[in-house]
């Protein structure tokens, strides 16, 4: 890492454009400045635990998609090892420690970050609606809220049902209601039962001293970039963009004011920014310990490819939605992460107390030790004490991978 010389340069205008890269970092150093943001590179916060990784990621995907567990459960999975699924639940779940709202996508996010969404409520209620039109809206939320009111948080079914017999998008009127009153503030989701969301009144889950909406949208934005920044430790303003899917104009307006520092790295194409504390703790990420895990596709550490593929020159594409026959790496995909590597990918599977690996891909012979070590821990992590392979890309990887999980 170099730094430019400033004592006698005039102050920069405070716009993005006109600041010029003080640190110059080299990819190597990026890489693990990402690694150790996002908490996959160093001591694991083990006594923060769950809650503590939340709070410093800033938002963790929901998917319906349950293979191993479910992705909401692998994010921990990947930074503390194995954390107790229950526990994982209860860490985000209870107390009113966190709510789901819309940020990189459907996601729980820590409770104090409830202000920070009011640029977002205001848009929706503007718009009128998302994907449905009410058709007596005014009846349809009084009767949701007076429910809500007399009886506590409730599911959509219990509200009254979620569909009309048609599509998965075929909503109930009451669905319609509950899902606008949780895009426009007034009713949020406590936690997921069955895999259904829970609604409760926001006057009684978020408490007094963060439920307003007094931050103008500027604010909201100008938080959340830094919020970004910090969990990212490094990013272009695309980066900074994707991660609460902000407008990049949004970004650019905001980034002279969210305390990031511009900085260039070596093989990006474009300008970028980087948290101070991750500037301040590059040498520590020199010294630091690599996790080896298996990620969930959803994670934050992946979840915006053009990043994933600039960061670790690793190509990730989620399958599940793709045709059977034209999968190259399988349903669900899971990347290896190594020695601050991606160097290999497996779609797993679970038979009764058998961990499947229904296809794997390796980078070579010095990935199998690592696949295997990972393999071996998420197999005990969710209850199966045998791990198969079924297929791999290369056959004389694959005899390797077997003996070494023997």
């Amino acid at each position: 890492m170099t730094t430019t010389a400033s004592k006698d340069r005039a102050p920069a205008a405070r716009t993005p454009a006109a600041r010029t890269p003080e640190v110059t970092l080299s990819a190597d150093e990026a890489r693990r400045m990402a690694l150790r943001a996002q908490g996959l590179l160093g001591a694991p916060d083990r006594r923060a635990g769950v809650r503590g990784v939340l709070r410093h990621l800033g938002a963790v995907q929901l998917d319906t998609i349950s293979v191993l567990a479910r992705s909401h459960e692998l994010v921990p999975y990947a930074r503390l090892g194995a954390v107790g699924r229950t526990s994982v639940e209860s860490a985000y779940w209870s107390n009113g420690r966190s709510f789901e709202y819309w940020s990189h996508a459907a996601c729980i996010l820590p409770v104090e970050e409830w202000p920070h969404f009011a640029f977002r409520r205001r848009a929706r209620l503007a718009r009128g609606h998302r994907w449905h039109v009410m058709e007596d809206s005014e009846r349809s939320c009084a009767a949701v809220r007076d429910r809500l009111k007399a009886e506590g948080p409730l599911t959509a079914t219990e509200l009254g049902g979620a569909k009309n017999g048609g599509e998965w998008y075929d909503w109930s009127e009451t669905k319609i209601a509950v899902e606008w009153l949780l895009d426009t503030g007034e009713v949020v989701c406590t936690q997921r039962r069955g895999w259904k969301r829970v609604y409760d009144l926001a006057e009684r889950a978020i408490p007094d001293e963060l439920r307003h909406d007094e931050l103008d949208d500027a604010e909201c934005v100008r938080r959340l970039v830094a919020q970004a920044g910090a969990a990212m430790g490094v990013a272009t303003r695309a980066d900074l963009a994707d991660y609460h899917r902000l407008k990049g104009d949004q970004v650019e307006a905001a980034l002279a004011d969210t305390g990031l520092v511009p900085v260039e790295v070596a093989g990006w194409a474009k300008p970028a920014w980087a948290d101070p504390a991750a500037l301040a703790d590059e040498s520590a990420a020199k010294r630091g310990r690599h996790r080896t895990t298996l990620l969930s596709p959803f994670d934050s550490l992946v979840w915006d490819r053009p990043r994933t593929e600039r960061i670790f020159d690793f190509t990730h594409r989620l399958e599940a939605y793709v045709p059977r026959p034209k999968r190259v790496h399988g349903y669900f995909a899971m990347p290896l992460l190594t020695n601050g590597r991606l160097l290999g990918r497996v779609d797993p599977a679970r038979e009764g107390t058998t961990l499947v690996a229904r296809q794997v891909s390796l980078a070579g012979r010095k990935a199998v030790a690592p696949m295997a070590q990972a393999l071996r821990e998420a197999a005990e992590w969710v209850g199966c004490d045998t791990v198969r392979v079924d297929r791999c890309d290369d056959p004389a990887l694959a005899k390797a991978l077997i003996e070494a999980l023997a």
